[in-house]
């Protein structure tokens, strides 16, 4: 087969986004020849058989100049198929005319959101390729549950090294939708109770609006007695985040996305707990006490001091890590998709 990829960035170094860069090479070990059209290009290493055609928001390209291009590169390019991450605006503009030309087209929607850009591009979509019943927020016959696409090969369990205090860590991007507010909450519970502990923030803020809410964070911590203990990281390229988390005991995922959190599953591949609040991985945790459905910090911190005074985690880990491969890996994610639109 032959593809098209339409997507946001093709980066390797960026933080939120670099993941892709190894969907992108999943997806040649299974085509004869991909092409991705992408709003902006960045640093990557791919498979001679990718070709990367940039709509060039990094040269600081207007909204006009980016369409044209869009036009241009679907109309001159060699494909079979469509697949399209998360911007159904691609479909609004190339739908018609890949329905003309009988181009089969997926688009990938892991988001509890529902525009009108997403119900208008749906009617030209053949499949829609999601995470789990919830995360799609449309009902159509067109949905087709996936899993998350996890590279578990590259999220995959190293050394542990004992620490005398409990390591944390949260990643993603700095935003009120995760919750940092609420995870330091715990973090005083944690510290009036007498716990060693270390915090470290993985992410940046993205918007206006995260760059205020990573003020009044920031704001917050220093506030804290405790505030050398928590480090607030930044970004840090994908392909670098193994190393963050190998040095970690425990993930704090408390986001209201939607949907399960890309990030806690990297976790669970890496051999790192995952503690959650997120009622969609209430499932997969619940039945090893690393899921709270209360926001109350007393009740977060003490489930999660009991999970680890227990002496059975890495045979609780191993559980999961498996579980995390045979549900959610890119091997298996990627043929399924191109199964669908062949």
């Amino acid at each position: 087969m032959k593809l098209l990829i339409c997507t946001q960035a093709v980066d390797s170094r960026d933080s939120n986004l670099g993941f892709f860069h190894t969907w992108i090479t999943e997806f040649a070990k299974h085509c004869e020849q991909v092409t991705v059209v992408c709003l902006r290009e960045g640093e990557h290493s791919l498979p001679g058989n990718v070709r990367v055609l940039s709509l060039g928001k990094e040269q600081g390209s207007g909204r006009l100049v980016r369409v044209w291009r869009f036009l241009r590169y679907i109309r001159s390019s060699d494909y079979d198929a469509v697949f399209v991450h998360m911007n159904p605006e691609y479909i609004l503009l190339g739908g018609y005319w890949w329905r003309r030309w009988g181009k089969k087209v997926g688009l990938w929607y892991a988001h509890k959101s529902v525009t009108w850009k997403l119900r208008h591009a749906l009617r030209f979509v053949d499949r829609v390729f999601t995470v789990s019943e919830n995360s799609f927020g449309i009902a159509t016959p067109k949905l087709k549950v996936l899993g998350h696409g996890i590279d578990t090969n590259l999220f995959a369990p190293a050394m542990h090294v004992e620490n005398a205090g409990l390591r944390i860590v949260t990643v993603g991007r700095v935003a009120e939708s995760k919750r940092l507010l609420e995870m330091v909450a715990v973090l005083d519970v944690l510290y009036e109770r007498g716990q060693k502990f270390s915090f470290t923030i993985v992410g940046e803020p993205v918007t206006e609006a995260e760059e205020v809410y990573a003020a009044r964070l920031g704001e917050e911590i220093a506030k804290r007695p405790y505030q050398g203990q928590v480090q607030m990281l930044g970004a840090v390229p994908h392909h670098m985040l193994p190393d963050v988390l190998h040095a970690q005991d425990v993930l704090f995922n408390f986001g209201t996305t939607g949907n399960m959190d890309k990030a806690g599953l990297e976790a669970l591949a890496a051999g790192v707990a995952l503690f959650s609040t997120n009622a969609h991985f209430e499932d997969l945790l619940a039945p090893w006490g690393l899921y709270v459905a209360s926001p109350n910090p007393e009740h977060i911190a003490q489930a999660l001091l009991h999970f680890f005074g227990r002496g059975d985690q890495p045979a609780i880990l191993a559980t999961l890590r498996n579980k995390v491969v045979a549900e959610h890996s890119l091997s298996t994610l990627i043929p399924k998709i191109l199964k669908e639109l062949a």
